[in-house]
């Protein structure tokens, strides 16, 4: 079996994107790749609702929300839940400053293409699995040494 099936099979994802067709093709995109892609929304509250309910494996969330809602703020309640972010946003410098409560960011505009290579490098990384090649337009933000895990005495 391809080891891309293998990651793929059973992981799902949480779109949280205020502009949906955007949002629709890139879920048409995933979903064809492979992934289970739930409902997708753009508001923080909704988004936070689905996450509790069905613990995605990965959350993929725009800065700017419908409204005055705030995807770094969700990502930092997505990170107490275990769920880790990927910021799909325009605003390159705020997703940087938000490298605390993200694993990377890809920025708009991206091709739905670049996105499904960018879920699956990512999976593959939070497994330790280095064996994919980082796409060009994703900026990971591993946690500096001292906000590691701690080591376990």
């Amino acid at each position: 079996m391809d080891p891309q099936t293998t990651i793929k099979r059973g992981h799902t994802l949480l779109i949280v994107e205020d502009d949906i067709l955007p949002a629709m093709a890139l879920r048409d995109e995933l979903e064809d790749a492979g992934y289970q892609v739930l409902d997708l929304t753009g508001r923080h509250e909704e988004a936070l609702g689905a996450a509790r309910t069905h613990a995605p494996d990965l959350a993929l969330v725009n800065i700017q929300l419908q409204g005055h809602d705030d995807g770094i703020a969700l990502a930092a309640e997505l990170k107490i839940l275990g769920i880790p972010t990927l910021f799909i946003s325009g605003q390159v410098s705020r997703a940087r400053s938000a490298k605390t409560v993200a694993i990377g960011s890809l920025p708009k505009p991206y091709r739905t293409t670049d996105m499904v290579q960018a879920v699956d490098y990512l999976l593959h990384h939070l497994r330790g699995d280095e064996s994919l090649l980082r796409p060009a337009a994703l900026e990971v933000f591993d946690p500096a040494p001292d906000e590691a895990a701690p080591d376990l005495v």
